[in-house]
């Protein structure tokens, strides 16, 4: 094991590819200059060819377009979305061209894009630089969405995405960049469609996955100081769900709360507890109980951000009012 930062375990991640496989490549903006907004793209040109590494204009259209043709050429390639909120921009080659292809021409063709794209609130990006836009892409067949909550899976998952003969969108939370994880040395690859239980327990189940997960984990440890054994399960892909470890863990505790940081309406959370008030209603001492970000733009107000801002101790109230 290594302990290195998030940002870190995804440069390791595409280095490894770029490395092991010359179809891989990456391109976005400021990618090759800059290393990327966030710093996950610094010096990779100088470690796999700069050639693989390409700037790109201010258009995410072209991004989007530019690999997909590209995929369909043979090649696998990366596109950084430099923010989430900007796949606004591009959502006809998304959702039209990239998810849709492969089933259009029965399967005789693949569309192995990855895109990345850093989303989540930090602190005063506003409302076009702040949002978690996962439940959009979880509507869309034909498109995989992953979104790791450490370093370990930021780099397990990655590598599988880019492996994988399908569109993978795969989100990362600005806030966990500079977070600190230990990743197993050597070949490390996590499972797409496999959820994890981060922490053991018996009396509630929280689902989160993301930053959030750190709030869950958090929210955890005070409910055990209150008697409430938490049980945290870390979903890590959104499509496909982990349908049986959702269904296992709340089978198993009775009770259960999803967490997420995007919008409660619509969300995530939704789906999944429509899972399991479909599938184990029957298990459920309690309501599922669902914790999420209030239904409007996220505030560039300080005070406001702050009182907009899902908090562990939301988690913990959300989780002891099943008792």
């Amino acid at each position: 094991m290594k302990n290195i930062t998030f940002s870190q375990a995804t440069l390791e991640a595409m280095q490894e590819e770029m490395q092991r496989d010359p179809k891989v490549f990456v391109m976005g903006e400021d990618i090759a200059r800059q290393g990327g907004i966030f710093g996950q793209f610094k010096d990779l040109g100088s470690l796999v060819g700069a050639e693989r590494v390409i700037d790109t204009p201010i258009s995410e259209t072209a991004i989007v377009g530019a690999a997909v043709g590209a995929a369909l050429a043979g090649m696998r390639p990366v596109a950084d979305m430099h923010f989430a909120d900007f796949f606004g921009v591009c959502m006809d080659e998304v959702f039209n061209q990239m998810a849709k292809i492969r089933y259009m021409f029965g399967g005789q063709t693949k569309v192995p894009v990855v895109v990345r794209a850093p989303d989540g609130m930090g602190k005063g990006a506003a409302a076009q630089h702040s949002q978690s836009v996962e439940a959009w892409f979880v509507h869309i067949p034909g498109i995989q969405v992953v979104v790791p909550s450490n370093a370990a899976d930021a780099k397990g998952l990655l590598k599988s995405a880019i492996r994988s003969d399908n569109p993978v969108v795969y989100f990362e939370n600005k806030t966990l960049f500079p977070i600190k994880g230990d990743v197993p040395e050597g070949e490390h690859l996590t499972p797409i469609g496999k959820a994890c239980i981060t922490r053991e327990g018996k009396d509630v189940t929280l689902i989160s996955y993301s930053a959030m997960l750190l709030k869950c984990l958090t929210a955890a440890e005070t409910l055990a100081k209150e008697g409430i054994s938490a049980e945290v399960l870390d979903l890590r892909t959104l499509s496909p769900l982990d349908t049986e470890a959702i269904l296992a863990s709340v089978r198993k505790t009775s009770r259960v709360v999803i967490a997420h940081e995007a919008v409660k309406q619509g969300g995530v959370g939704a789906e999944v507890a429509a899972i399991i008030a479909e599938e184990a209603l029957d298990a459920l001492d309690a309501p599922i109980a669902r914790v999420a970000s209030p239904f409007t733009p996220v505030p560039f107000s300080p005070t406001l951000e702050e009182a907009y801002r899902v908090r562990p101790e939301h988690i913990v109230a959300a989780a002891k009012k099943l008792f």
